[in-house]
């Protein structure tokens, strides 16, 4: 039994969640430091806006799309070797990153392996706490998501005092040997006997059998296990949620790529330029474990998804606050507000999908509900790079992330006004007399759970790195 497993090796299980707070600042807060290069990487390669801005959205775009594969990885391997892999992953791509001539290769290694890696670190440190935590598990899960803010605040006062003294090719060598750590933070993982902690492992992908059956067989299996193409086709609920978060990733990104480099064109120091990525990741440390310990509360489970678009519409008024000035304490106190709506998406995020999609389902609903949210963060800042390119105005990059936020947020909010009406008036309610189990407008929700499934909404809330 896990609460076994918590009372032998309960001094040890705080060493595994201090790893997993590293890993996550390592891994999940990276991405927001790349805005500190890009007029470097410009002038380095001599490129446009549109192509600079490929390398932080493929190396983001990895870390979200590998989660299948890595939840393949855990199954097959372990946490410990796919954390360390992971790790050794990153620190590949960043050291190799260092020499590279062409951007092209600069995609390659810092963007597709750095990524993967990344992926592969992180969500491996998720999936162990559930192995390690039981009555614990939601402030194991708290306290690990401040990991995320922690490397939001560090990583971009770390690039800047390392780009001064070594350049960025220097700064990407010493990055290697950083992401390094992530190993170290898999070696401390102990595995966990299966025999141990049975009831711990149902939500882990059991190891690949050999097919008795054709490989397309396999393949059909393989992908119904880890893409609910099935659920996206008949939950009507994941497909407004789905469509209208994917719509909303392509405005959401935009900030922590274009801000720096909009603040340094309008005539902020660079030094004070790389501290507003930090006000957002310090105030996150305390937003976001407030909002995610509000938004689990009972008494809002069946208004999370109008809170999410509240969250969303929010987050795309904020941004129109950089149009109106590029002073620097405006843009410190747009950065406080961004933080508050940030950190509402950020707890929000996956919670909406567990009330929408039955338990039994939400592993494969969340892989294929990660990988069209990493194709808009794929295409997102190389489509603002180029409106940039046209109009050399930083403003029609914000008004292009408000747009995008804006929009997703009355599409979803309006969307789910409407399928509630429906559910409360439609005939089917009626004849039951309650909402019924299996219409796939509703879904299962948490709160009606009771065991290891309602565990598993606490296991996975702080899985974002919005």
């Amino acid at each position: 039994m896990p609460q076994a497993l918590e009372r032998s090796e309960g001094c040890w299980a705080w060493v595994v969640l201090l790893a997993s707070v590293v890993t996550q600042g390592l891994t999940l807060g990276f991405p927001t430091c790349i805005g500190i290069f890009f007029t470097e990487l410009q002038r380095e390669f001599q490129a446009s806006n549109s192509e600079t801005s490929w390398f932080p959205s493929i190396l983001t775009a990895m870390l979200h799309a590998g989660g299948p594969l890595c939840s393949i990885l855990v199954g097959r391997f372990g946490c410990r070797a796919t954390m360390m892999l992971g790790g050794v992953l990153a620190s590949l791509g960043m050291v190799a990153g260092s020499f590279c001539r062409t951007l092209g290769q600069l995609y390659l290694t810092a963007g597709f392996i750095t990524g993967l890696g990344m992926c592969f670190s992180f969500q491996s440190s998720i999936t162990v706490l559930g192995l390690y935590f039981t009555r614990w598990r939601v402030l194991a899960n708290a306290l690990a998501s401040a990991g995320v803010s922690l490397g939001i605040t560090l990583w971009p006062l770390l690039s800047r005092y390392l780009l001064e003294d070594l350049g960025w090719r220097g700064t990407f060598l010493i990055f290697g040997g950083v992401l390094l750590h992530c190993c170290v933070c898999g070696a401390v993982v102990k595995p966990v006997p299966a025999s141990v902690t049975p009831e711990a492992r149902e939500g882990l992908p059991s190891p690949s059998k050999r097919p008795s059956q054709g490989c397309l067989v396999a393949c059909g299996r393989a992908i119904r296990r880890h893409l609910a193409f099935d659920v996206l086709r008949d939950n009507v609920g994941y497909r407004v949620y789905t469509l209208g978060v994917v719509w909303m990733i392509m405005g959401f990104p935009l900030p922590h790529v274009f801000l720096v480099p909009y603040a340094i064109r309008h005539g902020v120091d660079e030094q004070k330029a790389a501290l507003l990525i930090s006000v957002i990741g310090f105030s996150n440390i305390f937003l976001r474990p407030m909002a995610g310990l509000v938004a689990g509360r009972r008494e809002f489970a069946g208004h999370r998804k109008y809170l999410f678009s509240l969250a969303t519409l929010l987050n795309g008024l904020t941004n129109l606050v950089c149009v109106a000035s590029a002073d620097f304490r405006v843009l410190v106190g747009y950065c406080l507000v961004y933080s508050v709506s940030m950190s509402g998406i950020g707890a929000l995020l996956f919670q909406v999908l567990m009330d929408i999609v039955p338990m039994d389902r939400f592993s494969s609903a969340l892989g294929l509900f990660t990988i069209l949210e990493s194709i808009s963060i794929l295409i997102s800042p190389p489509l603002a790079g180029l409106l940039l390119d046209a109009t050399d105005d930083f403003s029609y990059v914000f008004y292009m992330s408000s747009f995008f936020l804006i929009s997703a947020a009355l599409f979803m909010g309006g969307s789910f006004c409407v399928l509630g009406k429906r559910e409360r008036q439609g005939p089917w309610a009626e004849v039951k007399g309650a909402v019924p189990e299996a219409a796939p407008e509703q879904g299962l929700t948490t709160e009606d759970m009771d065991g290891p499934e309602k565990r598993l909404r606490v296991e996975i809330m702080y899985v974002t790195s919005v």
